[in-house]
């Protein structure tokens, strides 16, 4: 089987369990790249991964995909204070919590239009995955 996904799209997804990405999107293994971390949140290495897909491996369409009771809607930068006050050293990283699902599908949206790593940014939609339905929901990106 090629590395290169047969779709030529790659899904940036949360990493919680409970999101069959396959099933939700009715795709088959080798007909997309998937990546996966907590929240879904386009981080600098989400980019790297993505410019790797979309330069080395063909990929021209991006598709981000959050969820209804995801564990980053209840966390803040506190959780980076506890980390610090417990190990004595404090994480390079955010957390990258969030309050609003539909806002930060849509700024994870504009991170990876407006990234000069990646050359294919004319397609990538956001979604809203309903852990309780199944269904998925398209976010607007102008609202």
């Amino acid at each position: 089987m090629d590395a290169r996904p047969v779709l030529k799209v790659a899904v940036v997804a949360c990493m919680d369990a409970r999101l069959d990405l396959h099933a939700a999107l009715g795709l088959e293994l080798g007909d997309c790249h998937t990546i996966r971390n907590a929240g879904g949140v386009v981080t600098d290495d989400i980019i790297r991964s993505l410019t790797i897909s979309q330069r080395a491996l063909g990929t021209r369409s991006v598709v981000l995909i959050h969820h209804t009771g995801c564990g980053l809607l209840d966390l803040t930068e506190d959780f980076r204070h506890d980390i610090e006050a417990e190990v004595g050293q404090r994480p390079p990283w955010a957390v990258e919590a969030f309050k609003d699902l539909d806002q930060d599908v849509r700024q994870s949206m504009q991170r990876v239009r407006t990234s000069p790593f990646l050359p294919h940014t004319d397609d990538v939609r956001g979604f809203v995955f309903d852990v309780t339905t199944g269904q998925l929901r398209e976010i607007d990106p102008q609202r």
